[in-house]
């Protein structure tokens, strides 16, 4: 809204408001902006959340029990109203918007049900979100897409894919995104801190490689002349994920829940998917893909085991006070299980429980080693993606 009014009426009014004009501007207003809104108004509106109600079989969830949670229906809504006025006016960011506030909503409206959505309603709810965001961006960024270690005829070595191909790839690439850092929530600042990390790397990329003209030549990367706007988008999210994270630090006093983690997670993925290199998903999320995707993995394996026959139920030893017993097998039954499925049922995922669980790490040594992690191998994938080709 801001660029729209600076350059048809504020300038002529008052030669300072060029500025606003300005994306460097832009971003930075965006950010602050976002940080101030988000860390005033979070603890006074928090109350009027659901409350967490704890997960027996998630180590350390007791503590969360009894916190506001879903506070992602307000940082989300807090991000999209300074968006609103730092972006520029055009039809395409409404529906990315709308995608994100979707995405949201399904998450929070699941957050405060008394009863679990259950997965097949919550990923194909995610899948045709994905479809309306993956369709959006191929329709105005086009359908090309660049890849590390290859070096096409087109500029920037780019592959010019059918629209559809796009639109069902991309399509996937955001369903998991949303999934992998969904996933990872569940320890007081590691979703958060990660995800953070990881629209920072996407969109100083946006911004100051990929968005700049003479630097995209440079590294024979194709050229994205609105990346400065993707850019704005993204700092603005960093803004209020920051002043959220004031509040989420161990002993956290509200979580994110699935409002926050679906939202974020869409988001990584459209900047990925923005950026025309699928495979910068290793640059945004490097850490969000072990942890939570490991988990993704393991359920689709257990799954596809249950369908032929096998027993896959977890061992009764790992649930305190379950409350039906009967889904969970006694030793004697664990025992008799394939060996795939007695290693499957070894290590815990998401990661993060695992090094909880069975390495004994506490929330504090989860939080930073994995910081440290994503910090060591964001870069590195970057430079092998963008200068080894």
């Amino acid at each position: 809204m801001f660029p729209f009014l600076a350059k048809n009426f504020l300038s002529a009014l008052w030669g300072p408001f060029r500025l606003l004009e300005s994306r460097l501007f832009l971003i930075l207003l965006g950010a602050i902006g976002c940080t101030i809104l988000t860390w005033l108004l979070l603890p006074r509106l928090w109350d009027y959340l659901p409350h967490d109600r704890g997960k027996a079989f998630v180590k350390g969830s007791e503590k969360a029990k009894g916190k506001p949670t879903g506070a992602g229906f307000l940082t989300t809504i807090f991000f999209l109203f300074c968006a609103f006025f730092v972006m520029p006016f055009y039809w395409e960011y409404a529906l990315v918007g709308l995608c994100l506030f979707g995405i949201m909503l399904t998450g929070y409206l699941d957050d405060r049900s008394t009863t679990d959505w259950g997965q097949l309603k919550k990923g194909l709810l995610d899948c045709a979100i994905a479809l309306l965001a993956a369709w959006v961006i191929g329709h105005w960024q086009g359908t090309q897409i660049w890849l590390p270690f290859y070096k096409g005829p087109l500029p920037g070595g780019a592959i010019q894919l059918p629209s559809w191909l796009f639109v069902i790839g991309g399509a996937a690439l955001l369903w998991i995104m949303i999934n992998v850092v969904n996933c990872s929530d569940g320890v007081d600042g590691v979703a958060g801190s990660l995800a953070l990390y990881g629209l920072f790397a996407m969109a100083v990329l946006l911004y100051g490689v990929m968005g700049h003209e003479k630097i995209a030549e440079y590294l024979l990367l194709p050229h994205i002349q609105n990346g400065a706007s993707w850019a704005t988008l993204l700092f603005t999210a960093i803004g209020g994920l920051g002043a959220y994270l004031w509040y989420n630090a161990s002993p956290s006093k509200v979580l994110m829940g699935d409002a926050g983690s679906r939202a974020y997670g869409l988001l990584l993925g459209i900047a990925v998917l923005v950026s025309g290199n699928p495979f910068f998903f290793l640059v945004a999320a490097p850490i969000l893909f072990v942890n939570g995707g490991a988990g993704l993995v393991k359920l689709i394996l257990l799954r596809t085991l249950k369908k032929f026959g096998w027993d896959t139920r977890p061992p009764l030893s790992i649930v305190v006070n379950p409350i039906h017993p009967e889904n969970f097998a006694s030793p004697e039954d664990a025992a008799k299980q394939h060996a795939l499925v007695r290693f499957l049922h070894h290590y815990r995922f998401p990661v993060h429980d695992h090094c909880r669980k069975n390495l004994g790490w506490s929330d504090a040594q989860v939080l930073i080693r994995f910081m440290l992690l994503q910090t060591v191998l964001m870069p590195l994938f970057a430079i092998l993606m963008i200068k080894l080709r």
